[in-house]
């Protein structure tokens, strides 16, 4: 079930790492950003990734909880979050089942090849657990402060 804007997330589960398993109920009372990303240690995922690592402080200050989503394996994960020191957990989505539910799923031409990829996408659930914000095909460039400025937007609102 893909989730909507303005309703409550569907139950599911994922694992993260550091032992995190995530559902939605389990940050119940906290804002969870999800961003969707195509690969560990590639160019443009390593810059969000540093982006939402320099930003992180303010977004606990206002609340949100932040979470990246690949494709990648969890020793992938554990890597690139050593590698650039991420206070936040990555979610390993091997089976991309999560990447199917909130439909990220796209087909590319990489090289002149049509293959199966991840589409740029972040969203936003509210403390109670419903679909705020969604952005989709986005640019890094500009995106983190955007999706905080959304965070900080929710707490005033709440």
């Amino acid at each position: 079930m893909t989730p909507v804007l303005n309703k409550n997330l569907p139950d599911f589960e994922a694992q993260a790492t550091g032992g995190v398993k995530f559902t939605p109920a389990a940050f119940n009372g906290q804002a969870v950003v999800l961003y969707f990303y195509p690969k560990d240690h590639t160019p443009g995922c390593t810059t969000e990734a540093m982006q939402f690592r320099d930003k992180h402080k303010d977004f606990l200050k206002a609340g949100a909880v932040v979470f990246g989503v690949s494709r990648d394996n969890m020793a992938s994960h554990e890597k690139f979050r050593q590698n650039l020191e991420l206070p936040y957990q990555l979610i390993a989505d091997t089976e991309e089942k999560l990447c199917h539910m909130f439909g990220v799923v796209k087909n590319k031409i990489m090289y002149g090849k049509k293959v199966k990829g991840i589409e740029r996408s972040t969203f936003l659930i509210d403390a109670a657990g419903v679909l705020r914000a969604e952005w989709r095909g986005i640019k890094v460039a500009g995106h983190v402060d955007e999706v905080l400025k959304a965070v900080k937007d929710l707490k005033k609102a709440a």
